[in-house]
């Protein structure tokens, strides 16, 4: 998605851009803050940051019929798992808003990061908590197979089944305080650099392969066509219904205390 801007391949008419690369769940607590201009977040930790951030046109995560997992060493219903122990990658994350609608309950949880969680449900604990499950993101959606982890559920199909809606994960967000022309601005170069990415495929995943974690490149390249596609470059009406959606029966479950109706950018607010 940032290839573009953070290798300069894009006329940012004066603006600079300075990348940051952390995980999902600290950028999530960090916008509390708001101390960056321009931010990756949790679709779910949005419903906390709206009156801070205006949601982006582009840079959508999408799970279209497939997105985070729920995996366990042995194979079981997922309604099996609404008393046990699962290790998820944070309390903000969309795969654990996804995971509290798909099972109907409050489940025992493990906060683990997202690049351990696959260990520790093979361990079958983390830091002396046990570990009956582990809910899944980015590539071990691809990799938890070769570890003999079986699949209890695939939060993306069981979303689409529920909505024939893509399941909005992640996005990206300007907070509202800067000025309109410069928001319009930032949004544009996104898109113009998710753009540039898809357009130059190859340099910009060998961009990418240097945060990969050790991802061979066949894989890295499959991983990128599931998240960095059409509904990246613009959340268009489905994608824009299904995170309304989303956040709606978000707080209808009481996982959000409030309904909270999403704003893009350009959008009357």
């Amino acid at each position: 998605m940032f290839y573009a801007l953070a290798k300069n391949k894009l006329d940012t008419g004066g603006l600079r851009f300075e990348h940051e690369l952390v995980d999902i769940e600290t950028l999530n607590r960090r916008a509390f803050h708001a101390d960056l201009e321009l931010t990756a977040f949790s679709l779910h930790a949005y419903a906390y940051l709206a009156d801070k951030y205006v949601l982006c046109t582009s840079g959508a995560s999408m799970g279209d019929r497939y997105g985070p997992m729920l995996v366990a060493k042995l194979a079981a219903a997922s309604e099996d798992f609404r008393t046990r122990t699962i290790a998820i990658p944070g309390t903000l994350t969309t795969a654990y808003l996804a995971l509290r609608l798909c099972l109907n309950a409050d489940f025992p949880y493990v906060v683990v990061p997202f690049d351990q969680i696959l260990e520790a449900t093979l361990a079958g604990e983390y830091q002396g908590r046990p570990v009956d499950a582990g809910l899944i993101i980015h590539e071990g959606q691809l990799t938890y197979e070769q570890t003999g982890l079986h699949l209890v559920a695939d939060l993306g199909v069981w979303w689409y089944e529920q909505t024939g809606l893509p399941l909005p994960l992640g996005a990206n967000g300007l907070r509202k305080d800067l000025p309109p022309q410069m928001i319009r601005d930032v949004d544009r170069l996104l898109k113009a650099s998710i753009q540039y990415g898809l357009d130059h495929r190859d340099e910009a995943l060998d961009y990418a392969l240097a945060f990969g974690r050790g991802l061979e490149r066949s894989k890295a390249d499959r991983f990128v066509a599931m998240y960095v596609n059409d509904w990246t470059l613009d959340f268009g009406p489905a994608g824009r219904q299904a995170v309304a959606l989303l956040l709606q029966r978000g707080f209808e479950a009481g996982v959000i205390p409030r309904l909270v109706t999403p704003e893009f950018v350009g959008e009357p607010a």
